[in-house]
């Protein structure tokens, strides 16, 4: 979640654990990699221009349920990464790794005993509390057994340290051993100040994934997060589903962040008893969490956990297909999509998670993009890179790993455009840039959009974060500029009213087994962007131009010394 949705994304959660030891010494194949799964054949005749009738095929296809969900590690990415490489060839692209459409991406999938307590002592009396209904943890050690044992609890608001904000939840004190209690979001959303952080627009604090990071660079034996469903801009269902089942990480030789013993979330009625153990009024913590000066508070608690896990070490695949440009070959533009989800859970009923609009709509989209490029009677002079991505539910794992990893230097990449969750509504009058205000990018997106009659604007929840919660962001944080936009709210048919009623359909569907494709979609106004994302990306490849972040943008002094390193070097004085 990374913005996937109109309501915003979830933490990470896939299917089908492993069983194995510690995955830092298990290395385990890809279940049925060798397999040769047959990729899915139609008789659809595909056209060169993008269509709402191509685009229902490709999303239809990717979501149904022979694909299983699209959880790495299964079958059903075997049938995904199969249809998406037959698709690139079929459109012509060329494999964009070497001589293969794959990279393979090393993950450790990490399933926590379901059956797992939680036991919380205040004074004489104890909490204990179930997985699913009163909270969900893991380990992202990779450890079969994992054990916490009478660690004093802690609440340290936000859980922020930041210094260029003068700001420290986690001042005066050792942590290790310790369990942190936090809230989500950052401190300037429980507020009407809009000069404290960003005011109610998101920073990367108030991000779960930092939450966690600055924890364990604080010692932590644990963290907790309070769940707050304005605050996470979803509801503790999300949460449960995300958690529920095999989580997934990169392996800690290719990823530097830091790691908890355990982490996890609680919900606001088990915070409610909590807090009000240790004499304290939860209302009341939000209003001092969220002003200056804001020293940790002990809970009167101690927290003991045995957490049981099945850990393994697996691989799934970024599938890459590229358009070699013919005279900057060496310069690329970037599509992508990220192609996984939730798999499928054990149960009754429809336990598929067939993500249609998260994200078949977005790979959909990438290769109708694709279809247009290689139709152009002018080749661009760049190369045009298409990467479908795993493990975006994951924590945004196959982009993470692509960005060090990269097919093309990362200071040869004149632009991201990133395609994730896309708006099925309808024809829309405004055109939502996730994080709007960051990049030049968006000087090459507004005439695109003024013909359309569409008007650029700000996604409507700022406070939501969503500009860190979808792939372009590891691009982002690399330095490359990165797109991130699709159709808005305010519909061609039905205004405002129209658009909120399709986002409140969504949100009811969003990461739950009913994101399943409709034939009532309206994909007039997918074709639409589509077509926008394309004239950007078209323009970006036919010039030479380097779009950068603007000004008092945090990511643009990695820009500029990617621009730097690519001059060449002056001639020493003669």
């Amino acid at each position: 979640m990374f913005r996937k949705s109109l309501i915003g994304v979830a933490v990470g959660a896939l299917l089908l654990a492993g069983c194995g030891r510690q995955a830092e010494e298990t290395t385990a194949a890809t279940p049925d990699a060798n397999a040769n799964v047959p990729a899915p054949t139609s008789d659809h005749p595909f056209e060169a221009a993008i269509t709402a009738d191509d685009f229902a095929e490709l999303t239809r296809t990717l979501a149904s349920d022979e694909f299983e969900g699209r959880g790495p590690g299964s079958v059903g990415e075997e049938r995904t990464v199969e249809y998406i490489r037959a698709q690139m060839q079929r459109i012509g692209l060329q494999p964009g790794n070497g001589d293969s459409f794959f990279q393979e991406v090393p993950m450790v999938e990490t399933t926590a005993d379901p059956a797992t307590r939680l036991s919380i002592k205040t004074g004489d009396e104890a909490m204990d509390l179930a997985f699913g209904p009163d909270m969900v943890v893991g380990t992202r050690t990779g450890e079969q057994q994992v054990s916490v044992r009478d660690s004093e609890m802690v609440f340290v608001g936000y859980g922020v340290d930041a210094p260029e904000r003068d700001w420290n939840d986690y001042a005066g004190q050792d942590w290790s051993g310790k369990t942190v209690v936090m809230f989500v979001n950052d401190p300037g959303f429980h507020t009407n100040d809009g000069k404290l952080f960003d005011g109610r627009k998101m920073t990367y604090y108030g991000r779960w994934t930092y939450k966690f990071e600055e924890a364990a660079r604080k010692g932590a034996a644990a963290a907790l997060i309070v769940h707050d469903t304005a605050g996470a801009s979803y509801g503790w269902d999300v949460v449960k589903n995300s958690w529920s089942g095999p989580q997934y990480d990169l392996p800690s030789a290719d990823d530097p962040d830091p790691r908890l013993p355990v982490q996890g979330w609680i919900t606001a009625d088990v915070a409610r008893k909590l807090f009000s153990s240790a004499g304290l009024d939860l209302d009341e913590a939000y209003r001092t969490a969220s002003k200056p000066g804001f020293k940790p508070v002990p809970l009167k608690a101690r927290l003991s956990v045995d957490l049981n896990s099945t850990s393994t070490r697996k691989t799934s695949r970024n599938v890459v297909g590229v358009l070699p440009g013919s005279s900057r070959a060496d310069e690329a533009v970037l599509y992508m999509a990220h192609w996984d989800h939730l798999g499928k859970h054990e149960g009754e009923g429809d336990t598929i998670y067939n993500g249609a609009v998260d994200n078949a709509t977005g790979v959909a989209g990438i290769l109708e993009i694709a279809e247009a490029f290689a139709a152009q009677e002018q080749r661009p002079e760049r190369s045009v890179v298409f990467l479908a991505v795993t493990l975006e539910e994951s924590g945004l794992l196959g982009s993470k790993y692509y960005v060090a990893h990269p097919t093309f230097p990362l200071e040869k990449i004149a632009g991201v455009i990133n395609l994730d969750a896309m708006s099925v509504g309808g024809r829309s009058r405004d055109f939502v840039v996730t994080g709007y205000g960051s990049s030049e990018l968006e000087d090459i997106l507004k005439p695109i959009a003024t013909m359309q009659g569409r008007q650029l604007q700000e996604e409507g929840s700022v406070q939501s974060g969503f500009y860190f919660r979808s792939d372009h962001f590891n691009f982002a944080k690399a330095g490359v500029p990165a797109l991130y936009a699709k159709g808005g709210s305010d519909l061609v048919e039905g205004g405002k009213a129209a658009g909120k009623a399709a986002s409140d359909d969504y949100a009811s569907r969003y990461h739950a087994p009913t994101d399943e494709f409709s034939e009532d979609w309206k994909l007039d106004g997918v074709v639409e962007d589509l077509e926008a994302l394309y004239g950007v990306g078209r323009e970006l490849a036919a010039g030479d131009r380097w779009p950068n972040w603007y000004e008092g943008n945090p990511f643009k002094a990695t820009r500029d010394r990617m621009m730097q390193a690519r001059q060449p070097a002056t001639p020493a004085a003669q």
